[in-house]
């Protein structure tokens, strides 16, 4: 069975189906086909069930690619404000928790369903469990599944990147742009815990649990092809094999092998100042100052470790600054199984900036994830996928 249609999607995650509502608002004939047995399935595991759908300070400085400049045309035509306006619209109840993260009073639910009616009133056709053996193009698109073919002279990518498997992640996107000659920046995973080196391990993750707010940084490097230094002042959680909690998420984008990160135990906090007023310095008045400072089973850790074999003004100012930067080389991350998102993706030089369509291939378009945008933690990708789905929706 053979369907035409003016537009075919890939993918029913968050840009599929914004961009699907978009060019079904403007008239055209479109069908989106999501190889799960449900559209949005991400959307729905999202911010602990809640989805943290976008965040009130969006700017650009929220996101990492290979061009910051790429991303501001998208985001400055649909904007945190247009998708609360839809959110509005369906009378979804909402919150902000902290730094301008909204969060669904409910369940993420509430956002599929309201995408899901969006798409059925401009007359979307959604094609679930639905596998994409082979794409050719010649006049126009040809996609052809396990059980019919869908010709198209528009196709837009929408598949996602490579972090969660077990949601049905795969490398689909960045196969077809190689198809058809585009190129990929490296992906890695992004917004995911590290994993300790060894010995680091072995010091360390019997702490399991403890949290603290850090902030952490990676360290800079004069290489033109790694991501500029960046740092983030949020909670840490110590893992059974490393480290993870926002402020580490966030720095992994970042940060890439051989590389170190650094990290401040106690910001704006001066750690020593009651051990050198003290009238009496030793290892408990140490001990005692710290758990002050810093959660009670990691301050013992930290002196047993650093303490120094005397308590004069020179050892504690080593133990001060020691405090302040925590230099760590971690060993790996714990990569697409526990990873937020993908980095890296669809080179943006290969794409308009304003369309997201191809420089190269007219009519493919690349949305959402699968391109080299990446958003910093906190409802920015969600974002990413609503305004790039705008931008392609709107110009089909």
């Amino acid at each position: 069975m053979t369907h035409e249609f003016d537009a075919v999607i890939l993918g029913a995650g968050a840009a599929g189906l914004l961009c699907a509502m978009e060019a079904g608002k403007r008239g055209r004939r479109v069908a989106v086909l999501e190889r799960s047995e449900r559209a949005g399935k991400k959307i729905l595991i999202s911010g602990g069930g809640r989805c943290n759908f976008t965040n009130l300070y969006c700017r650009p400085e929220n996101f990492l690619s290979a061009n910051p400049h790429f991303a501001k045309s998208a985001l400055a035509r649909y904007t945190p404000a247009d998708f609360i306006a839809l959110i509005e619209k369906y009378r979804i109840p909402y919150h902000e928790k902290t730094l301008g993260q909204l969060f669904c009073d409910r369940s993420a639910q509430d956002v599929v369903g309201m995408l899901d009616a969006e798409c059925a009133a401009a007359s979307v056709q959604i094609f679930l469990s639905c596998i994409v053996r082979e794409v050719a193009r010649t006049t126009e698109f040809a996609v052809r599944t396990d059980h019919a073919e869908f010709h198209a002279p528009v196709l837009v990518v929408a598949t996602g990147g490579l972090s969660i498997p077990k949601m049905g992640a795969t490398a689909f996107g960045y196969d077809l742009a190689r198809q058809f000659g585009l190129k990929i920046c490296e992906p890695k995973p992004a917004l995911v815990p590290l994993v300790l080196a060894e010995k680091d391990r072995a010091e360390y993750c019997d702490l399991t649990g403890v949290s603290a707010e850090v902030i952490v940084t990676t360290n800079g490097s004069p290489s033109s092809s790694s991501p500029p230094s960046q740092a983030f002042r949020e909670k840490m959680l110590i893992t059974h094999r490393g480290l993870s909690g926002p402020a580490i998420l966030q720095i992994s984008s970042y940060w890439s092998e051989g590389r170190s990160v650094r990290i401040d135990l106690a910001p704006d906090r001066d750690v020593t100042a009651r051990i050198r007023d003290a009238k009496v310095r030793n290892m408990a008045a140490a001990r005692s100052a710290l758990q002050g400072i810093l959660p009670k089973r990691l301050a013992t850790r930290w002196l047993d470790l650093h303490a120094p074999s005397a308590w004069n003004n020179q050892a504690l100012e080593q133990l001060e600054r020691q405090a302040h930067e925590w230099v760590l080389e971690p060993a790996g991350t714990e990569g697409y199984e526990k990873a937020e998102v993908t980095a890296g993706g669809i080179d943006t030089a290969e794409l308009s900036s304003k369309t997201m369509e191809s420089q190269r291939v007219p009519g493919l378009f690349f949305i959402g994830e699968v391109v080299d945008v990446t958003g910093h933690l906190g409802g920015f990708n969600f974002q990413w996928a609503w305004s790039s789905g705008a931008a392609a929706g709107r110009s089909l």
